[in-house]
């Protein structure tokens, strides 16, 4: 069996935000064992399993990022949207636009540590939908 839904995430700051939980407050119930894919319809926006406890890891994440792929470089040609828009292209692909998770007991089977990470890259990226597809 195999059940869809789609979720509207509200607008989020430029960064690595922990939306395990958001996510989880609009899933139906879950079968006591399947898989889930959740897929973010965006191109300068990913998602990622990381660090669920402490907030500095997600602070770490950013300062990474923007270093690996700077703002403002002069060989960048896709510039008409903002210094941030060609970056942000750039991370959601090296991160990835979607994530499948176990399904254990009728819970999503992460780790201890681990959770959920909405990758917002844009200064300004406005709500972002996700596609959440559950298999039975």
């Amino acid at each position: 069996m195999i059940e869809q839904l789609e979720i509207t995430l509200p607008a989020y700051r430029r960064g690595f935000h922990l939306i395990t939980r958001v996510i989880e407050q609009y899933l139906p119930s879950l079968p006591e064992k399947g898989l889930i894919n959740i897929l973010i319809k965006h191109t300068s926006a990913a998602l990622t399993i990381n660090e669920n406890a402490d907030p500095s890891v997600r602070t770490d994440f950013e300062n990474v990022f923007s270093k690996l792929v700077p703002e403002n470089q002069s060989y960048y040609t896709h510039t008409l949207e903002g210094a941030d828009d060609l970056p942000a292209h750039i991370k959601s692909s090296l991160l990835g636009q979607s994530l499948t998770i176990p399904i254990t007991n009728h819970c999503l089977n992460l780790g201890t540590w681990q959770g959920i990470y909405l990758c917002e890259f844009r200064n300004y990226g406005g709500s972002r939908e996700l596609v959440v597809t559950i298999y039975s």
